[in-house]
């Protein structure tokens, strides 16, 4: 009964220990890359918003400058 004691005190609680804090770890990290992706998904659409607006005003440039150069050649 004594060995049991033993046993317990210097393997089983330290190894349970160990893989709560692992599993404590594990979680957080699961958060963490969660609310990476969140955020670089965000990202993602606001730079597609941003490259959608810039090609729609160099669009609109090019067909205003397309009419001046007609209007300066007639």
């Amino acid at each position: 009964m004594e060995y049991l004691n033993e046993i317990m005190r210097w393997i089983v609680a330290p190894v349970t220990a160990f893989v709560f804090f692992i599993y404590q770890r594990q979680n957080k990290h699961h958060t963490d890359i969660a609310v990476l992706k969140s955020e670089l998904n965000s990202y993602k659409l606001a730079n597609d918003r941003e490259t959608k607006e810039m090609r729609q005003t160099v669009h609109q440039i090019f067909t205003k400058l397309d009419n001046l150069e007609q209007y300066l050649r007639k």
